[in-house]
């Protein structure tokens, strides 16, 4: 079975957005945060950056050159707990991180030297809204030779990461989990159809459309 936006359209639209929660990251507080990343003694110039994710698909800021990219020593997993934005208190969601292991293939994106600085303050402002992702200076693998590039890491001691969950669990949260910007299962369906696009197939995340399928069509909906 495979998940559609049919499919989707049935899971009940929450438009309340409670607001800023506790834990997001001041201005000051990304701005420090970024400058450590570029002092990093593994930064490297130009800069790339790795999407494994919603950057790939609603990426909102400029790029000189895209790539695909395997990152070895990490895999996609839905490990971040979210209450808001595509989920809420009563029907937390997950969304993707970097957890480690295995290898992920993405997209690898050359910024601009005269539009870097811009473009990572909107990235910073979207990935590390709070500290649930680290960033990371890794070694990205494409068929035009390797680059090294920002990876937005899982953060295993945040208070929202869930550890491996089995797919089963993972499939019932992204089939109910919806919040005012929308659902899990549009995230997932996004992620998975532009990976296709790209020619890149992840295992772990077929399955899982064709399992949030599977309950969104069963009677009907979550």
């Amino acid at each position: 079975m495979r998940l559609t936006r049919d499919l989707i359209a049935r899971i009940p639209r929450k438009d309340h957005d409670p607001g800023p929660a506790p834990g997001y990251l001041s201005d000051e507080e990304r701005a420090v945060s970024l400058a450590a990343t570029l002092a990093h003694p593994r930064a490297r110039q130009p800069v790339w950056v790795f999407a494994y994710g919603s950057l790939i698909w609603k990426r909102g800021f400029p790029i000189a050159e895209r790539r695909i990219g395997s990152l070895h020593g990490y895999h996609r997993q839905f490990c971040l707990l979210v209450k808001r934005f595509r989920g809420s208190p009563d029907a937390p969601g997950l969304m993707l991180g970097l957890e480690h292991g295995g290898m992920c293939r993405g997209v690898v994106y050359r910024l601009a030297d005269h539009e870097r600085d811009a473009a990572l303050r909107t990235i910073w402002a979207r990935e590390i809204l709070t500290a649930a992702y680290v960033p990371h200076w890794a070694d990205i693998r494409t068929a035009e030779g390797p680059v090294r590039a920002i990876a937005f890491v899982i953060n295993r001691t945040h208070e929202r990461y869930t550890g491996r969950l089995s797919e089963e669990a993972v499939a019932d949260a992204l089939a109910r989990a919806c919040g005012h910007v929308g659902s899990c299962a549009e995230y997932l369906l996004e992620t998975v159809a532009h990976l296709e696009e790209l020619g890149i197939r992840d295992r772990r995340l077929w399955r899982l459309q064709a399992m949030v399928a599977a309950r969104l069509g069963d009677g009907g909906g979550p």
